[in-house]
């Protein structure tokens, strides 16, 4: 079953009906966005007892979490630990991004023992078995690309980044530009490198085709890469950067009218200003197509802190209209995340994505604020702690500073300014 194409069909699928359920929506609609290509549906027909995740337009602003092995870096355990801490903190889906150790293996493992959507990027994967058997990236064949892509997709990966938009135009117009950080994403980096060695087209854009082929056999929705993305406030919505939004546009297209779910990933690093300017840029360019930021980082100067400066930018792109947000950790540009790590960015996230949810209007959203105040009003601490996003966090703050008065905080204490009103007015919440 293909999603895309059952919904053209005026088809309610059970995956339609069950993001429908959860959502709060219409099936009807649903499947007409999912038609049109504003909502895409992650689950890849292939895989077997996974949760449906509805990404796009009238839907909850969503949340992916990356985790992955190095070289540096191959404790395959600890990254189990990452991928289960992540879903229990609120993941909506998985991403793998390992390039060190059995990645066949790894991926198999979370794709059994999770059941969160899970995303790669399979590039990764085909340039490490280039430096391993052809002695380097630039060695890399496209069959070997292709055959990532075909395997992947047959054990149940139910979206892909691939880094379609970097084209020889996009390189030559980068080289007359001139960048401060020039590539910053690494699948980008891999084809960049490899075109220019082998002074030929990107494979993945030349053999577009063979890869929606691929892509509608398994239901994988293909995450349209930004291997152009500015790594720094200086780069950000440059020509390269719009230039491969725009052949990205056009492919998303070609990939509709294939039955194939598409969704566009974009920066990056951006100043605050410039942040709703890039979703609408986006939305424009792309039909629509549901939108995938990482972050964006409002600005460069606070490593070790990354998981805010993402915040701040991806609840302003969320509520611009931005759909799915891929966290960031305080490790951004230091280390790989630890466990704690990937907890603190999935929190972070998710407060970015509930700010968005509000602005959006979406169902549910702003209720649970309401309920949050009522509790508030009536000094009940555990519906407070029961109510937040981060229940552990929150209860473990409350309880290493005990008051003396257990129905205030050790903050105010006696001069609780809740309780000091409500016992002159009375428990009463005005318009009630």
């Amino acid at each position: 079953m293909n999603q895309m194409i059952s919904a053209v069909k005026g088809e309610i699928t059970p995956e339609i009906l069950q993001v429908a359920t959860d959502e709060g929506v219409s099936p009807e609609g649903l499947a007409r966005k999912v038609a049109e290509g504003k909502v895409v549906i992650l689950r890849n027909r292939k895989r077997k007892g996974s949760i449906p995740i509805g990404i796009g337009e009238g839907l909850s602003t969503k949340i992916n979490a990356n985790i992955g092995t190095s070289k540096d870096h191959l404790e395959i355990e600890e990254e189990f630990e990452k991928a289960k801490t992540a879903v229990s903190a609120g993941a909506d889906t998985i991403m793998d991004l390992s390039t060190g150790g059995d990645l066949a293996g790894i991926r198999k493992r979370i794709l059994r023992e999770i059941t969160v959507p899970l995303g790669t990027v399979p590039i990764y994967e085909a340039a490490l078995y280039a430096v391993e058997q052809r002695k380097g990236i630039v060695r890399m064949d496209p069959e070997d690309l292709f055959e990532v892509i075909e395997r992947q997709g047959a054990e149940g990966v139910d979206y892909m980044t691939v880094h379609c938009g970097v084209t020889l135009g996009t390189i030559e117009r980068l080289k007359r530009q001139g960048r401060f950080l020039n590539v910053v994403s690494r699948g980008g980096s891999f084809l960049f490198e490899w075109m220019i060695h082998n002074e030929r087209e990107n494979p993945l854009y030349e053999q577009f085709d063979r890869l929606l082929s691929i892509a509608v056999r398994y239901d994988i929705c293909l995450s349209l890469g930004d291997g152009m993305r500015p790594g720094c406030l200086a780069d950000a919505t440059d020509r390269s950067q719009i230039q491969e939004l725009i052949v990205l546009g056009e492919l998303t297209k070609r990939a509709r009218a294939a039955g194939v779910q598409v969704m566009i990933e974009g920066p990056g690093h951006v100043p605050i200003d410039q942040v709703e300017m890039n979703i609408r840029i986006e939305k424009e360019l792309c039909d629509g197509a549901p939108f995938y930021v990482l972050g964006p980082l409002v600005t460069d100067i606070a490593p070790g802190y990354d998981h805010i400066t993402s915040a701040i930018g991806a609840a302003i792109a969320g509520a611009a209209g931005a759909d799915f947000l891929c966290y960031v950790t305080p490790a951004e540009h230091l280390r790989l995340p630890t466990v704690a790590d990937v907890r603190e960015g999935v929190i972070a996230a998710k407060i970015a994505a509930h700010a968005a949810d509000i602005a959006k209007g979406v169902p549910g959203a702003l209720e649970r604020d309401r309920e949050m105040a009522r509790a508030r009003r009536a000094l009940d601490w555990e519906a407070q702690i029961r109510l937040s996003l981060d229940p552990e966090r929150a209860r473990k703050i409350r309880e290493s500073s005990p008051p003396q008065d257990e129905s205030v905080c050790s903050m105010c204490g006696e001069f609780c300014a809740i309780k000091g009103v409500n016992e002159f007015l009375g428990n009463r919440l005005s318009g009630e």
